[in-house]
């Protein structure tokens, strides 16, 4: 990413600041200081007369669902659940729209963003327990009518070998058309031949249908190190309510497993384990679910290429450096499936 492109994404303007501040009536904003830890979205902290406060620019989920998602963080508070509520605009709205772009700002929350692998085990299985009593506490969010009630059944697209492959070359060809030439096109030209030589081997091992197993209710979406805040031993905060939405329990369980615990090109599958124990003290989830998820999850790996799509379709390059790392570990996960999927089922 080009210097002008991560000022570009970054800075704020004078006048929007100044909008921002007016409409979230803080008073005027000191200095605010870009949050590298996001990926998607855009954060900063800031400083006014009426305190520090979170501010973030969310550029990938509509108004209607943010806002949605955004007022039922008081009753999850409420419920014991870690979260800030949203900071209402002086017209009583959770979000403010200013020049284009949505916003919305939050009481700043102290605390450090903590990656799997540096919990202890007993920190590992305390997350799986709170992510169970936040599916829990969502449950009952939506008996109370704040979210729209849970359907009986849930699909999942499972991707065709061919399709796959098909993305893959389509890639390719932008590497050439759209790459600078640089080491980062180099290797992702080669990941991409290393790819669809992989999905065509364990092409087979797939999942072969489209209904998930296991349990389904809303979830938070994005339960991960980024979006979590610790003090000491104790989680503080779960951030980024964005991408709250119905899924099966076991895909946010395991999808929060391979981000939390899968770094540097491997899972750490005791923490896996742990974590996994912890979360079924809470909730009841079946070990077939749990490989169900694990095995969807693995094929989705397998067969999406969204961080490349970002860099060469849409020119952002914020998501550049997961490619490699996700890459590795797909290679090392497929080496490994069993493994892995036993260390999902003897939590």
């Amino acid at each position: 990413m080009t210097d002008a492109t991560v000022a570009d994404r970054t800075a704020i303007p004078g006048s929007v600041l100044a909008e921002l501040a007016d409409a979230f009536g803080v008073g005027e904003v000191r200095e605010p200081r870009h949050l590298a830890d996001g990926l998607m979205n855009v954060n900063w902290k800031v400083d006014t007369p009426a305190g520090a406060f979170a501010l973030k620019r969310v550029t990938d989920v509509s108004l209607d669902r943010l806002s949605r998602n955004l007022g039922i963080l008081g009753a999850l508070g409420e419920d014991s659940i870690p979260v800030s509520a949203p900071v209402t605009t002086t017209t009583g709205s959770l979000v403010a729209e200013v020049e284009g772009s949505v916003w919305c700002l939050f009481p700043w929350a102290a605390g450090a963003h903590v990656r799997g692998i540096d919990l202890s085990l007993t920190e590992t299985a305390s997350l799986g327990a709170h992510l169970g009593r936040l599916h829990l506490s969502l449950d009952r969010v939506c008996d109370r009518g704040l979210l729209p009630a849970v359907p009986d059944t849930v699909s999942a697209d499972v991707t065709l070998p061919e399709r796959a492959v098909e993305k893959s070359h389509r890639l390719s060809e932008a590497v050439v058309a759209r790459g600078i030439g640089s080491a980062f096109d180099a290797a992702v030209s080669a990941a991409l031949d290393h790819r669809r030589a992989l999905i065509t081997k364990h092409a087979h091992l797939r999942p072969q249908h489209g209904t998930p197993a296991g349990a389904h209710g809303w979830t938070h979406g994005d339960f991960q190190y980024r979006n979590l805040l610790w003090e000491g031993e104790e989680l503080v905060a779960v951030l980024d309510w964005d991408r709250v939405g119905v899924r099966p329990y076991a895909e946010e369980v395991v999808r929060t497993a391979q981000v939390q615990f899968g770094v540097d090109g491997v899972f750490d599958l005791a923490r896996v384990s742990a974590f996994v124990r912890g979360y079924r003290t809470v909730m009841l989830l079946d070990v077939t679910a749990l490989v169900d998820g694990a095995r969807r999850l693995w094929w989705k790996r397998m067969t999406d290429f969204w961080q490349l799509e970002f860099h060469y379709d849409r020119g952002d390059y914020s998501c550049d450096e997961l490619f490699a790392a996700d890459e590795a570990l797909l290679h090392w996960w497929t080496d490994r499936l069993d493994q892995v999927e036993d260390a999902f089922t003897t939590g």
